[in-house]
């Protein structure tokens, strides 16, 4: 999904401009990070998506590109799916769908941060380290 999606939302972003103007612009206020053009946002995200997403795919640096991936899937998915603005009840039920779905991919993402691979956590680590003099 982050393959397919990332590398449409980075060959064609005029399409996403519209859903995602409202918290580009909300998330560019508050971030100095992320860019005012909207299309610059999307593309972005997308290039992150795609990066992140063949990181987990093939295996190599998968904390890292779990969390990459739920990082971008938060604003993806405030911009996209905004059911609770949607006055067709056909319509609410199809973004509430789409909008659970992501939700639980990122958790799914977020588990896979936490994944030590059958060794010692992080945390683990941290409080069972030995100090050297």
């Amino acid at each position: 999904m982050f393959l397919y999606g990332g590398a449409d939302a980075v060959l064609n972003p005029a399409r996403l401009e519209s859903t995602a103007e409202p918290v580009v612009d909300s998330l560019a206020d508050h971030l100095p990070v992320v860019p005012q053009r909207t299309r610059t946002a999307i593309r972005l995200n997308a290039a992150a998506q795609l990066a992140a997403g063949a990181l987990l795919a093939t295996g190599r640096l998968t904390r890292p590109a779990a969390l990459a991936l739920a990082a971008t899937l938060v604003p993806v998915t405030l911009a996209g799916h905004r059911f609770w603005e949607i006055k067709d009840d056909e319509e609410r039920a199809q973004q509430r769908i789409h909008f659970l779905k992501n939700l639980s991919m990122c958790g799914g993402l977020l588990l896979a941060v936490a994944d030590s691979g059958a060794g010692p956590s992080l945390g683990w680590r941290a409080r069972h380290r030995q100090w050297s003099s």
